[in-house]
């Protein structure tokens, strides 16, 4: 056999050896990360009494809370918030229909359009029904913004603000 020949083996068998040894290596790796604290603690477990292993699922199920039921959404939906109201006027809403200043309606951030509200004036308890159409205000503090006529409804056009109660009707 020639030089080259011979140099040409020892070289083939010293990348083969050293492939040998990292797949030794990433085995080794993989088996240690097999045995995980959890099959530790599964093991320990067998060896103790009943009342231990039957404690164990409940503190696992107090991480997953119970799904809310549909009634307690629905209730949430029509609790009534609180906060500051002023009126408005404008040419155009955001629903698309023409600003009417005669009819009760209102600007509010989240609510779906067509939604009927009740607002409620804190300190006098005068109330008026209206319709969201509209979206804002866009005013820190403020939870709804109403219809002149609305606004002349809950006796607040001398004040520009009333402290309000907001109940959703439908």
């Amino acid at each position: 056999m020639s030089r080259i020949a011979r140099a040409e083996t020892a070289r083939m068998s010293l990348a083969t050896s050293s492939r040998l040894l990292l797949a030794i290596i990433g085995a080794a790796s993989l088996a240690a990360c097999a045995q995980s604290p959890v099959g530790r603690q599964k093991a320990d477990l067998a060896g103790t009494s009943r009342q231990a292993a039957v404690e164990r699922p409940h503190r696992v199920a107090a991480l997953h809370p119970r799904p809310i039921s549909r009634a307690r959404v629905q209730d949430a939906k029509r609790t009534a918030s609180h906060g500051l109201a002023s009126f408005y006027s404008d040419t155009e809403t955001a629903s698309g229909e023409k600003f009417d200043k005669n009819e009760l309606t209102a600007a509010h951030r989240t609510l779906p359009f067509g939604t009927k509200l009740r607002v409620t004036d804190v300190s006098s308890g005068r109330f008026v029904t209206v319709r969201v159409n509209d979206r804002g205000p866009f005013v820190r503090g403020r939870v709804v913004d109403i219809s002149p006529s609305a606004a002349e409804a809950l006796g607040m056009v001398d004040k520009g603000l009333a402290n309000v109660r907001l109940d959703v009707v439908r």
